[in-house]
């Protein structure tokens, strides 16, 4: 069941103008942290001057200018140690674990309807999924290096997909209902967490491995909802669901379900099997409504990629993700409604 939580406020204190960014980062697809599960489980918690520092935000519009917003964080509540489970064996491949258990999604019935039609693709290679009638969730990382803004991004589109048939738009016997295109749609604006940056929280974590995308027109499609990330012991099966668009199998949808191996307070270590391009989508769960016997889907992180981690002193590698915790939940949510006043609980 989904259980509801008071959630803290974020407020804005004060905006101010920066220099425009010079847009000449690489695109980095694989991230290297020198914190792995141990040293996540070791971290101080964060006090409130570095939550507020954390917290605080970039946002980048179309024209190339950029501000920085400073916050207040009200009514934070520090998250307890996170429960812990066996690890599995040291695992050498990358990304793809043993078997390939990824599903190519083909049929339009399918791709164009909810939960699959809330993937979307972003033109600096990665994948998001839709949050409002006009936001997008994914990776900063899709965005930013830490040090600067990736090239592309000043110019960024959301990639909303929509089906073509194959010849004269009659089914031909024997063939799939069409391959998926894409509507591209211009971003407005772009919101990235300082904890993001080098520099403010150093290079240690992808804690703060998420960025919300303000499209420049809304969408009519259906769009996911945000949920507090549950620990493992409450998910049944410590199932988690994502779609995306990865590299390998171009111009198809891809869906995937796995078990969650590890956790810490802010991510979750995972043997999905992915590759690149499926960064940034929005990880799911199916969960049941409070008082209610409707089931209802919400994202409960970001899928931040590929990445090693160092434990009992051996390198081992993880696809790990982002957990929407409700600080980062009271974060995301204001800046789809640009207040708290909607935010209060999660």
């Amino acid at each position: 069941t989904w259980h509801l939580k008071k959630i803290p406020q974020i407020v804005r204190e004060r905006t101010f103008s920066l220099d425009s960014p010079k847009f000449e980062a690489k695109t980095k697809l694989e991230l290297n942290s020198v914190c792995g599960i141990e040293c996540q489980r070791k971290l101080p918690v964060p006090s409130l001057s570095d939550l507020k520092s954390l917290l605080s935000y970039e946002t980048v519009f179309e024209n190339g200018t950029r501000t920085l917003t400073e916050v207040n964080v009200l009514g934070a509540v520090p998250d307890p140690a996170a429960n812990t489970t066996t690890r599995r064996p040291l695992r050498k491949k990358r990304q793809i674990y043993g078997t390939d258990s990824r599903f190519s999604i083909y049929d339009k019935r399918f791709m164009t309807n909810f939960p699959f039609n809330t993937a979307v693709k972003i033109s600096t290679g990665c994948s998001g999924i839709l949050v409002s009638p006009k936001h997008v969730l994914t990776a900063a990382h899709c965005l930013h290096n830490g040090k600067d803004y990736v090239k592309g991004s000043k110019r960024l589109r959301v990639g909303l997909m929509k089906t073509k048939s194959r010849g004269n738009g009659r089914k031909r016997k024997g063939t799939s209902d069409g391959m998926p295109s894409f509507q591209w749609t211009r971003v407005k604006s772009t919101h990235i967490p300082k904890g993001w940056f080098k520099g403010v929280s150093g290079d240690i974590a992808l804690d703060y491995d998420y960025a919300v995308l303000e499209l420049k027109r809304p969408h009519k499609r259906k769009y996911m909802e945000l949920g507090i990330s549950p620990t493992i012991k409450m998910m049944p099966g410590s199932m988690i669901h994502f779609s995306g668009f990865d590299n390998d199998r171009s111009g198809q949808l891809v869906y995937r379900f796995c078990s969650i191996s590890d956790e810490s307070n802010d991510l979750f270590y995972q043997y999905c099997d992915a590759e690149p391009g499926s960064t940034g989508s929005g990880i799911y769960l199916r969960l049941k409504e409070p008082n209610k016997k409707k089931w209802k889907r919400k994202i409960i992180a970001v899928y931040s990629g590929h990445q090693w981690v160092d434990i009992n002193g051996e390198q081992q590698d993880y696809n790990v993700a982002v957990r929407i915790t409700p600080l980062k939940y009271a974060q995301i949510c204001f800046w789809i409604h640009g207040n708290d006043e909607n935010c209060t609980q999660g």
